[in-house]
């Protein structure tokens, strides 16, 4: 019988029985499997199973006979139990004994930590995935959802000598190699410089072999696998049903998946019931059986198998990327069409399965409910609990050279890009409509990497109508005259941390995120997940290898007064601003042309992600061509004036700078001598936290010549709130009494981009009366009364600012 088919239909309980009874009867390697081993059994039903992948993998010629097969999972169940047993011990003990000897109090952890129930059974899937590696010779990739189960996976990987060579060394195993390494878990001492002390953290982290991301937001992995595989790669998604309620998003994956960009994925629901005080929404919702018919209605084949034993993991992964890649077939036949079924695998277990306690609340995170170390009560059971799982040292040794891993193909150290300069403009246009045409331009001269577009919705608003026409959205049943594939490249949702997640997810590509400023907020989780984690690559001298990913704001704050105040928000890059700069490069292009230069920056830096914030009006081109790459170059440039001058006005955002030339308009009229400075990276202008954020700072000599010192009166309009932007570009901040900043301050409403300005006190009239005050000199001598009445909230604002209805309404 075919295994997906003994995976995905029911049998009746007495067939299941006479099958595996009839199998144990015929095989005698097979029977010794079945016998189970420590805390794992093995059911009627999960028998069966196996007899069919052995069959399927001795007729693809992975093993020389079925023997084989249950050899290894023999081996699988030793392995298993080893592995649980130093899972518990990384949560409790501070000393670790392989002969399996009983334990004192002081062997115990003074304040143990752990997320012991989920690591249990995360053991049994981790395992399960390295069994299939061995059985078949192929490498797989993971990503695991629930990170803070990372004991499970740093345990397999130590014990099976996958983990990174640097940990090997440091851990090895024995009894003082692992104690170490169960001290060294969820260890809080710091280092001398401040970093962890331990390279074993709560979650998963860069120091975890082929980790891609930490875990630590609920739901992120779900919302990613589905776009993470290239053709030929096998992705195992370890999944949880807690975080399952965090993202829905992660129910529309089966839409995204395309046989012919996209890699084999396998997604894992670790169904345990249980969140950390209650039971999770699938649980009560009617468990897997309500778990199973709702994925049916997302367009997934979904079926449950034992989440407690170890090879029924093995007979899952290997179904689902067997059924996949013949639905793959099926289509490029013609004979089928997208979307298919997508297999999913539904784990069933209880929290903390294998040792006591589980299935209660305390299994989340110490089962026991007690300190052995100081409860007789307690160690009894930690001593009843690891006697079960303990196996003796030959016997998992043996269990690990029986399950040697297939060696993992060299990868290129970095995703390369050919990015010529774009086409300079001269005329006036929307910058947005400029970044569109040097994209297309991008993904032409790249036709090696796969592009993703993330669109929340109405990219054709934004000004990306090329980008639309040359990718189209990516569907099931493309609309006739409309931009729609079943290949399409943009990926539309109306859920920002799932598009943001396909391109985050696209490390070895070409991406592109473009959304509503107010609304790209929602992304910041899952950039955030992101930027820490490649930041981390980086410190451990092991840079992220992806393509820089730029975040396009547009539709903002200042050209979006027609939707009222919920539109009006610059939070993503004022929280973005807080992270560190190397990493999150957040820039507010003024035109066309240093739109562009910034978008070819992108593309150089590598383990980054760029926020631009950019408008999608038609503005003035400022700079040309030279000018831009220098303003990305040294993150400012002098627009007009000499920087000697007394005076100066610095502009940042687009609408800012029109602003600001205005006011600049005005005192040349007026014959005072100033200086107009456009600021695009306000991050590079800030006192670095670490050495790698010194690294991308303003030149001093930039510093120096574009803000100096002895400027006696400076004034900021910028984009954001303006105490963002004197807290973080704070070398420019030559305090209250030279130092004024102007920007949003919460005002708004149905108003058009001028009557904003206004509102916010951040028009060229507000500006000058600004600087007017930080010179001693008063602001009539600029203004006229009309203006000056008019900023003072006393007179006709359309003195100032332009009328919306010149003509009349």
């Amino acid at each position: 019988m075919n295994l997906y088919h003994t995976l995905t239909q029911p049998e009746s309980v007495q067939t299941l029985t006479a099958s595996a009874r009839q199998l144990r009867e015929q095989h005698a390697g097979f029977a010794a499997w079945a016998a189970g081993c420590g805390v794992i059994c093995h059911s009627d039903k999960t028998q069966v199973q196996v007899a069919a992948l052995a069959a399927e993998l001795l007729a693809a010629g992975h093993i020389a006979d079925v023997g084989e097969c249950y050899q290894a999972l023999s081996a699988l169940d030793r392995l298993t139990n080893q592995a649980m047993w130093l899972v518990v011990h990384m949560t409790y003990a501070k000393n670790v004994f392989l002969d399996g000897r009983d334990m004192q109090p002081d062997d115990f952890k003074r304040d143990p930590q752990g997320h012991t129930g989920g690591s249990l059974n995360m053991v049994p899937a981790y395992a399960g995935m390295l069994a299939l590696n061995r059985l078949t010779g192929q490498p797989r990739d993971w990503l695991m959802g629930q990170g803070h189960c990372v004991a499970a996976v740093d345990a397999l990987q130590l014990l099976t000598g996958t983990a990174l060579p640097e940990r090997r060394q440091q851990y090895p195993l024995n009894d003082e190699g692992l104690s170490r390494f169960s001290r060294d878990f969820y260890n809080y001492r710091v280092r001398p410089d401040g970093k962890p002390l331990s390279p074993l953290g709560s979650h998963v982290n860069v120091h975890t072999a082929g980790a891609r991301i930490e875990g630590g937001y609920l739901g992120f992995a779900g919302l990613q696998y589905v776009h993470q595989p290239l053709p030929g790669a096998r992705l195992v998604a370890f999944l949880s049903d807690g975080a399952f309620e965090e993202q829905r998003g992660s129910d529309w994956a089966a839409r995204w998946w395309r046989a012919e960009d996209t890699g084999l994925v396998s997604p894992v629901m670790i169904a345990n019931g249980r969140r950390i005080d209650q039971r999770t929404t699938v649980a009560q919702q009617g468990g897997s059986e309500w778990f199973v018919e709702h994925l049916r209605h997302q367009g997934f084949a979904p079926f449950v198998i034992d989440g407690r034993d170890p090879a029924a993991f093995v007979c899952a992964i290997f179904a689902m990327e067997q059924e996949l890649q013949r639905l793959g077939a099926a289509v490029q036949r013609g004979d089928s069409r997208y979307p298919v079924a997508l297999p999913y695998c539904i784990a069933e277990t209880i929290k903390g399965y294998g040792f006591p306690g589980a299935g209660t609340n305390a299994a989340h995170g110490l089962p026991l409910g007690s300190n052995p170390r100081r409860d007789a009560e307690a160690l009894r059971f930690f001593h009843k609990g690891a006697k079960a799982l303990w196996q003796e040292e030959q016997q998992w040794r043996a269990a690990v050279a029986e399950l040697r891993q297939p060696k993992t193909p060299v990868t290129p150290v970095a995703v390369t890009v050919n990015r010529h300069d774009p086409h300079w403009h001269k005329d006036n246009i929307s910058p947005m409509a400029a970044l569109d045409g040097y994209f297309v331009d991008l993904i032409e001269v790249n036709p090696q990497l796969r592009v993703r577009v993330g669109n929340p919705d109405e990219l054709s608003s934004n000004r990306m109508n090329q980008t639309l026409d040359h990718l189209k959205h990516r569907v099931t049943d493309p609309e006739d005259g409309v931009a729609e594939a079943v290949d399409g490249a943009v990926i539309t949702a109306l859920n920002e941390e799932a598009v943001v997640s396909a391109c985050l997810a696209n490390q070895a590509g070409l991406n592109m995120v473009v959304s509503y400023e107010a609304f790209s907020t929602k992304m910041q989780g899952a950039l955030r997940q992101s930027i820490i984690f490649s930041r981390h690559q980086k410190e451990a001298n092991d840079p992220a290898s992806w393509l820089g990913v730029p975040v396009i704001s547009t539709s903002h704050l200042w050209e979006n007064g027609k939707n009222e105040q919920s539109h009006q928000d610059p939070s993503l890059a004022e929280a973005l601003l807080g992270e560190m700069s190397d990493m999150a490069r957040v820039v507010f292009p003024a035109d066309g042309n240093s739109a562009m230069a910034c978008l070819k920056a992108c593309y150089g830096d590598l383990g980054a992600v760029w926020n631009l914030v950019v408008p999608k009006s038609v503005v003035p081109t400022v700079f040309d061509g030279k000018q831009a790459a220098a303003l990305v170059r040294d993150g400012a440039i002098c627009v007009r004036g000499h920087c000697g001058a007394d005076l100066q006005l610095v502009a940042c955002g687009a609408f800012q700078l029109q602003q600001a030339l205005k006011a600049s308009d005005r005192l040349q009229q007026r014959g005072v001598a100033h200086s107009l400075i456009y600021l695009l990276e306000p991050g590079r202008f800030r006192i670095a936290r670490d050495a790698h954020e010194a690294e991308i700072m303003a030149d001093a000599s930039v510093l120096e010549s574009l803000f100096p010192a002895r400027v006696q009166g400076r004034v900021l309009l910028t984009h954001t709130r303006p105490e963002v932007l004197l807290g973080h570009a704070r070398l420019l901040d030559l305090g209250p009494a030279r130092t004024v900043a102007l920007g949003y301050v919460n005002q708004g409403g149905t108003l058009d981009t001028e009557g904003l300005l206004f509102a916010n006190h951040c028009t060229w009239a507000d500006a000058l009366a600004a600087l007017a005050r930080l010179a001693g000199q008063p602001p009539q001598q600029w203004l006229s009364a009309e203006e000056w009445a008019a900023i003072q909230g006393e007179g006709d604002p359309y003195q100032v600012i332009k009328h919306p209805y010149p003509d009349g309404l």
